[in-house]
């Protein structure tokens, strides 16, 4: 099975997202989430988290990056077909400007698989 790491996209920071969000609001995106998740069972290697606070390091110094990625999962299926299939209805399209990135985990020579 290959792994794909995907990358949620969005036009609002996760960290704005979950600080304007009232309780409810909050919960029942949590519950969208939870529903996709049932959906997708077998399919997650790691659900992810929300991220934030993105930094471009390059040549040994930091700085504040405008990355619009938001969070990320890890999923497996038998082909990229079948995770974009899996990614239709995905409670992150209610978001701002959301999309999703799809990459495909490549086997690195003489690296044990995992």
């Amino acid at each position: 099975m290959k792994k794909y790491l995907v990358l949620y996209k969005s036009s609002v920071s996760a960290v704005e997202q979950m600080a304007k969000a009232p309780p409810e609001q909050a919960k029942a995106g949590m519950d969208l989430w939870m529903s996709w998740s049932k959906k997708a069972g077998s399919a997650i290697v790691d659900l992810g988290a929300p991220l934030g606070n993105p930094m471009k390091v390059a040549g040994g110094s930091s700085n504040k990056s405008d990355s619009n990625v938001t969070g990320f999962s890890i999923l497996q299926a038998n082909s990229s077909k079948a995770i974009v299939d899996l990614m239709k209805d995905h409670p992150h399209f209610k978001a701002p400007g959301a999309s999703i990135e799809v990459l495909e985990f490549l086997p690195m020579p003489g690296m044990p698989q995992k």
